[in-house]
């Protein structure tokens, strides 16, 4: 549990959102689940979140994302909780691999330039609104 919660807090930034991350999982996972499925799991959770999360602001103005932004933002989410597994409960990068669905020479790739990011801005992996507009157009 505590993993999960750790894990929810640094993907969310937020309490609130963490412990409602964290609620939405476990409503969802079997006690027999094995560690990989309870992560397989808290990330589908954490996947719908920032799908559904969009701005409003921008909605009422009919300005929506568009299907690059949407696999953008899942990216990040995916190089960021990769290395967050890798870190946190030190899951090996073969489980990774699996719990993400990415074959494992990806996971490795960008779990070097998640920690390269870290270590350059310290942040990792800039939210994904600092990086496209709302348009969802690259510049």
């Amino acid at each position: 549990m505590n993993n999960i919660y750790t894990l929810a807090y640094w993907m969310t930034g937020s309490e609130t959102e963490s412990n409602e991350l964290v609620n939405k999982t476990y409503q969802l996972i079997d006690k027999n689940l094995s560690e990989k499925e309870i992560y397989k799991t808290f990330r589908s959770c954490y996947l719908s979140t920032i799908n559904i999360d969009r701005d409003p602001s921008a909605e009422k103005f009919g300005v929506l994302m568009d299907d690059t932004e949407e696999s953008l933002r899942q990216k990040f989410a995916d190089i960021k909780l990769s290395v967050l597994l890798s870190e946190l409960p030190g899951i090996r990068h073969r489980d990774i691999s699996k719990i993400i669905g990415k074959p494992l020479i990806t996971i490795r790739w960008w779990l070097s330039l998640g920690r390269k990011s870290l270590v350059n801005t310290q942040r990792l992996i800039p939210p994904i609104e600092m990086c496209l507009p709302l348009s969802g157009v690259l510049q």
